[in-house]
């Protein structure tokens, strides 16, 4: 990746994301110290995807009408004044603001994450989108590795403020970046329109996209449910939210190493083959984690999990969009990312009635199901794409 616009572009999802990111692990100890219940605690946790996932077609069309820079300087604007919220929360003592900054952060995610990903597509170079889809997905990587980590020790010993404070900075350096990147492709980005296919929304009812985006679901359902469930498993049993701080770790950072590794075979190979090998780790890797629940053995689960989502991620994302006219990426963009939204909120909520009834331990069966599930799929999806050619 050679390219500085590129660059440019992969810095800003970085900074955004670690701002957004950073917030995370504070939400739950600081509606807590508001005195929140466990349910509104979950409540408060949640408004953020809610509002993301409604509002993402919005971003996506935005970046359809030629707005997608605008629209991701929309978002990390947004993500400075969600900071703004949080940090008046803080200093009044009051959960509504801070559930409002949430919101607002949501909204924010809406503006930037389809806008991002679908122009990331648009300026890749020809025969590397998978390697471009890489490189971001590792900004990404990199922000989740880091991001609770800073989070949580700026707010143990410099408090919640600074770590707000922080988080409004990193949205605004978010935004030099993109008003960067955008002064230096504004000319390219204005292509003539006959040099351009064009396309209409029927056409995001395609094999590939309308796969991609139900793959993208059962992973998301079963990530949810492991990232919701075994700290929580962690901590009935005694061991500390640290525990799960450091297969979260292991995880983020063995994906990190893989992200531009199979976003470059996914190139080379297509993105079934690639999506499918990642699927299938990250299903050995809960098969590993339902036979070692514990440390240190469940850090092994957490290699395999972060080498599979390194392959899977980039190769699902080219699977549904690298095809997509350029005028129907960010919509599509939009649409493909709220499937994760949607796994993301479903898996807590399907899962904790499981965990209820059955346990934590019972979670933990359904979490290789669902992403085989996911693996099925793409090679259902491989079939059909075989007898229409």
């Amino acid at each position: 990746m050679e390219r500085k616009d590129l660059w440019l572009l992969h810095f800003s999802a970085f900074f955004f994301f670690l701002g957004y990111i950073l917030v995370a692990p504070l939400i739950s100890p600081l509606a807590i110290s508001f005195g929140a219940s466990p349910f509104l605690v979950g409540t408060v946790a949640s408004v953020s995807s809610i509002f993301a996932l409604i509002l993402k077609p919005v971003g996506g069309i935005l970046g359809d009408k030629g707005k997608s820079f605008e629209a991701m300087m929309m978002g990390t604007v947004l993500g400075a004044v969600a900071g703004v919220f949080y940090l008046l929360s803080f200093l009044m003592q009051n959960l509504v603001i801070f559930a409002a900054g949430r919101a607002v952060h949501g909204i924010a995610s809406a503006f930037f994450f389809p806008a991002s990903l679908a122009t990331a597509i648009n300026l890749a170079p020809k025969g590397r989108v998978g390697e471009t889809l890489g490189w971001r997905g590792t900004m990404f990587s990199l922000s989740q590795l880091i991001g609770p980590a800073v989070g949580g020790l700026v707010a143990d010993y410099f408090g919640f403020n600074f770590a707000f404070v922080l988080a409004i900075l990193l949205s605004l350096v978010g935004f030099l970046f993109v008003s960067t990147a955008y002064r230096e492709v504004k000319a390219k980005i204005r292509f003539k329109e006959s040099e351009e296919k064009k396309g209409s929304y029927r056409e995001l009812v395609n094999l590939s996209f309308v796969g991609a985006a139900i793959s993208l679901f059962f992973m998301s359902f079963a990530y949810s449910g492991a990232y919701t469930f075994l700290p929580a498993y962690y901590k009935v049993l005694g061991l500390g939210t640290g525990i799960f701080g450091i297969y979260a770790s292991i995880m983020g950072g063995f994906s990190f190493l893989t992200r531009v590794f199979g976003g470059r075979e996914a190139d080379k190979r297509g993105p079934i083959p690639v999506a499918s090998a990642g699927l299938l780790l990250v299903t050995l890797a809960y098969v590993i984690l339902l036979l070692y629940l514990l440390p240190p053995e469940a850090y092994l689960s957490a290699v395999v999990l972060g080498m599979g989502f390194g392959l899977a991620v980039p190769s699902l994302q080219m699977l549904a969009l690298a095809t997509l006219p350029k005028n129907v990426r960010g919509v599509g963009s939009g649409i493909y990312t709220m499937f994760f939204d949607l796994g993301y909120l479903s898996g807590p909520l399907a899962l904790g009635y499981l965990a209820e009834i059955k346990g934590y331990e019972s979670v933990f069966l359904f979490l290789p199901v669902l992403t085989f599930l996911s693996l099925l799929n793409l090679l259902l999806l491989k079939v059909l794409r075989r007898k229409t050619l």
